[in-house]
């Protein structure tokens, strides 16, 4: 299920550089019979070292703030790359959509700053022994931005909304084995028998299958209100839900009251938020660039911006005097995808040879320098599921990728660029337009494919078309980057999974991810996951670029933040302030 980033939610963390895909579905730790409790926002991380390639660096002369961000007393204004629009927990596809619905609705759970789950929505929620039965308790007297009050029913619209056989966004909800899911979802009963409405605060699900991750995944569901979405909804038609994406609704701690694309999101405080009204009344989301972000920075015209991380912007940052600059370890990754559709694409040893023809740590250093590193699996070195053990490194080498290619029958034609069956090794890598990552990578991709006879010609696109390539598997390569939750479970690389966009499938990867989700204790998971990871190394479905820093510039007369790998700054929006 997706949450943050993502990423998100994300589990759908954000990116720079437009840099950034959907967030994979919201994972979580094992499961337990207890109940969480909510625990208090983390304290402020004392300032790093100088010489560190992370940590807050404080700002240095807070008498430098600008005139136009000082004189700014009850607006907060964050930099992004341009949401879509689609601002609905069922149809978001990027994570700068995701921002505004991580700030609109809210769910049972939600995510804390170390990767764990307290209770939001939730009063609290019970787990029968044997890990089947789930029962959520709502908080009472919540209220919808409309100031209609909030039910376990609206709860239950949602589920159905993500059974329906219409649905076609990020979630897999038949995923998690809700009892009576799969038979609603193929239109054999009218409702989910594993669902049951205590009362109006009060609901009980019911699930066939142990999942690690059961009661995390049902919890980040975001509440949606029946009487609004639901107008014209029938079973077999979202169109009337879809419609309504750019008008959301929620529980949130703010308000959408204005879109402009390509411009901003206006946002207005939820005096009514159930955790309190926020700080900050008004909160505007404005689109910028790599190009335009370091000045807007600079002038004041914007409070924050996740900046991309390199020698020279993270100096840049500091020497602005009054910004408060966060670096943490990006819970994701960059990857060059294959369209395994595509026949060329198939044979494992193209796709090795591609990658050790790839000078992977040229392409990485030349972007952030220090602050990031080569990956070979999808998985982040801060994750407790990391390993390095049996995981080839896929070092540059030319000669050895000469040789693969060899073997699969790709030989060097009388023009210098190989051929098989009568067909050149020509690939069309798509690539996102101002994007210093695709600046860096684009010249070290063409210079090494041409040494192994591979003719590459690129497209450059905004980022969103190349969302859309990716939805319609109108493609042959392109780079983007992936947002990871603690749990290393997602549909990514499963069979037809539901952010499997690059139609890959191996067995051996399928069997093992299910064992994952059904291994409860943390060590047997690591185990399995260790497994996952070696042979998705071996065969790989993609390739792994890199995990990187996250840098955030961040004015310093806002202070309340706790953002981290695992905790998107929406998280803290409503406890944000304005100090002069």
């Amino acid at each position: 299920m997706m949450v943050t980033l993502l990423m998100i939610m994300t589990i759908l963390s954000a990116c720079s550089g437009g840099e950034k895909a959907a967030e994979p579905p919201k994972e979580n730790p094992p499961a337990t019979t207890e109940n969480t409790t909510e625990k208090p926002a983390e304290p402020a991380p004392a300032p790093a070292e100088e010489g560190k390639n992370d940590g807050i660096f404080p700002a240095a002369d807070k008498s430098l703030n600008p005139a136009l961000a000082a004189n700014r007393k009850d607006t907060l204004i964050v930099g992004m790359t341009s949401p879509k629009g689609t601002f609905s927990p069922l149809f978001w596809s990027t994570a700068y959509d995701k921002y505004v619905v991580q700030t609109v609705f809210d769910s049972f759970l939600v995510v804390q700053g170390d990767g764990t789950y307290a209770e939001n929505l939730a009063e609290k929620i019970d787990v029968s022994e044997d890990g089947l039965k789930y029962t959520f308790h709502l908080k009472p007297g919540v209220k919808y931005h409309d100031g209609t009050p909030v039910t376990v029913k609206d709860y239950y619209f949602v589920l159905k909304a993500l059974h329906d056989p219409s649905y076609d966004g990020e979630s897999d909800i038949l995923a998690d084995k809700i009892k009576g899911g799969q038979e609603y979802h193929d239109g054999k009963a009218k409702d989910i028998s594993g669902v049951k409405i205590i009362d109006d605060n009060t609901v009980e699900i019911e699930v066939t299958q142990l999942n690690a991750q059961t009661k995390n995944n049902l919890g980040t569901i975001e509440f949606m209100p029946e009487a609004y979405y639901g107008k014209g909804y029938k079973f077999g038609n979202l169109d009337s839900v879809k419609a309504l994406s750019d008008k959301p609704v929620g529980t949130g701690a703010y308000v959408l009251k204005k879109f402009s694309p390509g411009q901003e999101v206006v946002l207005e405080a939820n005096a009514n938020y159930h955790r309190g009204a926020p700080k900050i009344k008004n909160v505007i989301f404005k689109t910028t660039t790599d190009e335009t972000k370091m000045a807007m920075l600079q002038t004041g015209e914007i409070d924050m911006d996740m900046v991309s991380v390199n020698e020279d912007s993270v100096e840049e940052l500091k020497g602005m005097g009054f910004l408060d600059v966060n670096i943490f370890p990006t819970n994701g990754y960059g990857y060059i995808s294959f369209n395994h559709k595509d026949k060329k694409f198939q044979d494992v040893k193209v796709r090795q040879a591609l990658t050790y023809g790839l000078n992977r740590k040229e392409v990485v250093a030349g972007i952030y320098g220090i602050y990031a590193d080569v990956i070979n699996i999808p998985e982040s070195k801060i994750g407790w599921a990391y390993t390095n053990e049996g995981i080839e490194a896929y070092e540059f080498d030319t000669e050895k990728a000469k040789q693969l290619l060899d073997e699969a029958g790709w030989k060097v034609g009388a023009d210098g660029i190989r051929e098989k069956d009568g067909q050149k090794f020509k690939i069309n890598f798509s690539a996102t337009a101002d994007n210093p990552v695709i600046e860096s990578l684009l010249p070290i991709m063409t210079k090494n494919y041409k040494e192994l006879g591979i003719d590459i010609s690129a497209e450059t696109l905004d980022f969103n078309a190349i969302i859309d390539k990716t939805k319609t598997g109108n493609f042959e390569m392109y780079f983007l980057a992936w947002g990871l939750t603690p749990d290393p479970d997602s549909t990514v690389y499963i069979t037809k999974g539901s952010q499997n966009n690059i139609s890959y499938s191996n067995k051996t990867v399928d069997e093992l991810m299910l064992k994952g989700k059904k291994t409860l204790d943390v060590e047997g998971r690591k185990g399995v996951y260790k497994q996952v990871f070696q042979e998705i190394n071996k065969d790989l479905p993609v390739i792994f670029l890199y995990q990187r820093r996250d840098m955030w510039g961040i004015n310093s007369r806002i202070t309340g933040w706790d953002i981290t790998p695992y905790k998107d700054f929406t998280f803290s929006l409503y406890q944000a302030e304005i100090t002069q």
